[in-house]
């Protein structure tokens, strides 16, 4: 993906932000206007001019002072109201400078970087009262709201298109799995609030209260059932966020986004449909004769035919001459999810796929084409030893790249039945520009998993089958009871036929390579207790491409032309962002959102970017957004902000005097500070995203 989607998405944003600021300084000035402030600068950016405009002086490239002081014999700023008037010179300037991160009215008699700045003259700010002062401040603030308020009524009157709130993927052993949601289900309601997409069901767990339970309404996807049931979310390291394991569905047909183009060929690859013709933007519309619309009812198929093959009909995208092709596709064997104990930290993943405590290598499922390692890593590659990690799982991989950040390491790979020795660089993200997956068409193992967390919340970890046996990474499982094991798929079929019509522990004799010098055989027994047979039998089939290689279900959020509802809609909406943005802030604090979740200008503009794809109604949400989050950060209590300048304002009137300018310049200076860090830490995150 390229940094930004297009040169034209980012002109769009960069316009965006502009309207935003503009209108925000826009209220300043005419409140000023109003009660009769002499505005000396009108100013969207910071830094030196660009072009800039005075009345009796005409447009100038930088600033008008110098033809000002021509006509007029000093600066402007030095002038009365009525030198100006006579001189036929208007008071403002206005001007496009350098730095296009904000925006200021300057007005006589108020300086936010000089406190102490006062003027005698009756049209300057401090001259008037409390209350126009107030006034004054808040109107940039009162003007972004009312912004907002109009862009999310111009885009539910056309209807904006959201992630539906249905249930793609149920991360296993996550509180939503604990609690028995499934995929195709419904959320109605998170705490009694309705969900309408599926951020508000992301919103509405990521601000529960640390510690507490949510009161999730579900309805079935299977019988239309409506249930509420009580999950403890639980902080996802990757998102800095609270969650409850959830994923968002997805509809029949392939994502077509660009950027997306050389992982669905992979994933099509990985299917064995390279050769179908079959792409980006196709769609599934049958599984043998099922009619299908989801990816969900995709799965569903796979999971009713088992180990047979199932014939899938897909068609090509619209604009393209329609036709069916039908393709047999053949499901992949579920594993169990296995989770980490409690006392065993895993900052990116909390569960491995695999059996018994037995888990698969790790995969390269595809190689991404902006990949430092495009020349060395391939598609189908599987990964013996990482760095100092050998037989690595999933998370520990991933975790061993982050403790590796930015060098580069030695791997071992098996490709095509040889070991490979080679060198792999890790980006400053901890990433290797890869997307991976488990080994499955081998039967070596990766590093056991001795203990395995408990599926019931606060237990005590429990003790895997193979903990006794002492295997190693690397080993090569050769045979499972009576069958001959060259997969996963044939190691799973293995304990399923020993354990199909066991009634109590059942005895599994498996024979194994041990990753020696002279591949020693040995041959042990595993003994399951009845949970763990019946988990074995239960496992089904999944589809051979993922969920997140098809575009999402939307659901459309609209006024359907009522300017009454759209009024409605966009009121309510406003209002739900102001104390959205409040209430981030205070998660803040207590550690259930991430301060990675912070972004800034540059953040800003790449997602905006790739909003501008989705259309201009959702361009208009989207700015709509940012205009409530500019006004509500502009009216914090910090120093140099309109908020800041408020509370001076109300101890002005409780005191009858503004605070001492020595307060006000160190108040500054903390201010600066405070706004300083919040940008590096976002420019930081921004630049982190964008090269991760």
């Amino acid at each position: 993906m390229s940094v930004f989607s297009t040169g034209s998405n980012v002109l769009l944003i960069f316009l965006g932000f502009g309207m935003l600021i503009f209108i925000h300084e826009l209220g300043h000035f005419l409140a000023a206007k109003w009660v009769g402030i002499r505005a000396e600068g009108f100013c969207v950016g910071f830094g030196a001019p660009l072009i800039s405009y005075r009345r009796g002086i005409g447009i100038r490239f930088g600033g008008t002072d110098e033809s000002s002081k021509k006509k007029l014999g000093k600066a402007p700023i030095r002038c009365s109201s009525q030198e100006l008037m006579d001189a036929g010179i208007g008071e403002t300037e206005y001007a496009l400078r350098m730095i296009p991160l904000g925006g200021y009215v300057r007005m006589l008699g108020q300086d936010d970087m000089d406190p102490g700045s006062r003027s005698v003259a009756p049209n300057s700010f401090n001259a008037k009262p409390i209350w126009q002062r107030m006034f004054v401040i808040s109107a940039g603030i009162i003007m972004n709201l009312i912004l907002a308020i109009v862009l999310f009524i111009a885009a539910f009157m056309v209807g904006v298109d959201f992630n539906a709130p249905v249930i793609g993927e149920v991360m296993p052993g996550e509180p939503a799995a604990v609690a028995g949601v499934k995929s195709g289900d419904t959320i109605l309601a998170i705490d009694g609030v309705p969900t309408q997409t599926f951020a508000d069901i992301q919103i509405g767990v990521a601000f529960a209260a640390p510690g507490e339970e949510v009161e999730v309404e579900v309805r079935s996807g299977e019988d239309d059932s409506v249930r509420t049931i009580a999950m403890m979310p639980e902080m996802n390291p990757r998102a800095g966020l609270l969650g409850i394991g959830v994923t968002p569905a997805s509809s029949s047909t392939l994502n077509d986004a660009p950027e997306s183009a050389a992982l669905i060929e992979n994933a099509l690859e990985a299917a064995g449909l390279e050769d179908s013709g079959i792409g980006p933007g196709w769609t599934i519309t049958k599984a043998d004769s099922t009619p299908i619309t989801t990816w969900t009812e995709w799965a569903q198929s796979f999971e009713t035919a088992g180990a047979r093959e199932v014939e899938v009909t897909w068609i090509p995208p619209a604009g393209l001459a329609q036709h069916e092709v039908p393709v047999s596709m053949q499901g992949l064997p579920q594993l169990e999810p296995q989770r980490y104990p409690t006392e065993m930290p895993v900052s990116l993943a909390n569960y491995e796929m695999g059996l018994l405590g037995m888990t698969p290598l790790v995969e390269i499922i595809s190689v991404l084409p902006t990949s430092p390692n495009s020349s060395t890593l391939e598609a189908g590659d599987v990964i013996l030893r990482a760095g100092d990690e050998v037989g690595p799982m999933n998370a520990t991989f991933r975790a061993m790249l982050q403790k590796n950040a930015g060098r580069s390491i030695p791997i071992t790979l098996l490709r095509d039945g040889a070991s490979i020795e080679s060198e792999v660089k890790v980006n400053r993200s901890g990433q290797v520009g890869v997307l991976i997956g488990s080994a499955l068409d081998v039967s070596i193992i990766a590093r056991p998993m001795p203990l395995v967390g408990n599926p019931e919340p606060g237990g005590p970890p429990v003790k895997t089958a193979v903990a006794d046996l002492n295997m190693l990474p690397l080993t090569k499982i050769t045979r499972v009871g009576d069958t001959t094991v060259t997969n996963w798929m044939t190691i799973r079929k293995g304990f399923q036929d020993a354990c199909r019509n066991a009634t109590g522990p059942v005895d599994v004799p498996i024979v194994f390579e041990n990753p020696t010098p002279g591949r020693e055989s040995e041959t042990v027994t595993i003994t399951l207790n009845t949970e763990d047979a019946e988990a074995i039998l239960a496992l089904g089939w999944s589809p051979p491409i993922g969920i997140a290689y098809f575009e999402p279900m939307w659901t459309n959020l609209t006024a359907n032309g009522n300017p009454i509802t759209a009024i409605e809609m966009g009121y309510n909406e406003t209002r739900k962002m102001i104390i959205l943005t409040y209430f981030t802030m205070y998660r803040l604090t207590q550690g259930t959102v991430g301060v990675e979740q912070l972004r800034g200008p540059v953040g800003i503009v790449h997602l905006g970017s790739r909003v501008a794809d989705r259309g201009m109604m959702y361009l208009l949400f989207f700015l709509a957004m940012i205009s409530v989050n500019l006004a509500v950060l502009n009216f914090l209590p910090l120093p140099i902000l309109d908020g800041g300048h408020f509370v001076y304002l109300v101890y002005e009137k409780i005191k009858g005097r503004p605070p001492s300018v020595g307060f006000q310049n160190y108040a500054a200076l903390v201010g600066l500070l405070l706004i300083g860090s919040l940008f590096v830490v976002t420019f930081y995150n921004d630049v982190m995203r964008l090269i991760g």
